[in-house]
């Protein structure tokens, strides 16, 4: 969910040497390519449309071409949000689900702090961005994570947690 600290876990993957791959760049690819401006509206109408177009699969479907370029033996995922998306990944090897989990009040505070452009500034636009979230189906995948990294201390903390987790599951080859 927004403001859990995914992007965090991902920089940390990547100061490891882990390869990651941002669903999100997938969408801002597809609004450069038509000539839209990155903003949230864009962003969101972008992965409308794409979906309504090539299905719902269809952001992890292009993420999947890339991987199979890839010959790490692990690779991070960011910001998978459904099961037909982590359906894709099954298919091209092992897939060990990680999510980073906060409170909503938490996440709120954090993305009213953070102030990147779109982030909500009121407590309903956090709720409806949530349930925007949660209608993709990101609940789904956070219910079946093999892995659930609760990120509600000091960001000390949960980096310690994310790099014992991430080392694990590379000397596990995962």
């Amino acid at each position: 969910m927004p403001g859990s600290g995914k992007s965090m876990f991902s920089s940390i993957a990547r100061n490891m040497g882990i390869p990651v791959y941002v669903m999100g760049d997938v969408i801002r690819e597809e609004a450069r390519r038509r000539g839209l401006e990155p903003t949230p509206a864009n962003l969101n109408m972008i992965a409308r449309l794409l979906r309504e177009e090539y299905g719902p699969a269809v952001v992890a479907e292009r993420i999947a071409e890339k991987l199979r370029e890839d010959p790490s033996p692990v690779v991070l995922i960011d910001g998978v949000r459904s099961l037909v998306e982590v359906e894709v990944f099954e298919k091209l090897g092992r897939v060990v689900i990680v999510a980073v989990h906060a409170s909503p009040r938490t996440r709120f505070e954090r993305l009213r702090r953070r102030g990147r452009p779109g982030d909500p500034q009121t407590w309903e636009e956090f709720r409806q961005r949530d349930l925007t979230e949660l209608g993709f189906g990101l609940g789904s995948v956070i219910a079946l994570a093999d892995y659930m990294l609760v990120n509600e201390g000091p960001a000390t903390e949960f980096k310690e947690k994310a790099r014992m987790l991430l080392a694990g599951l590379v000397a596990d080859g995962s």
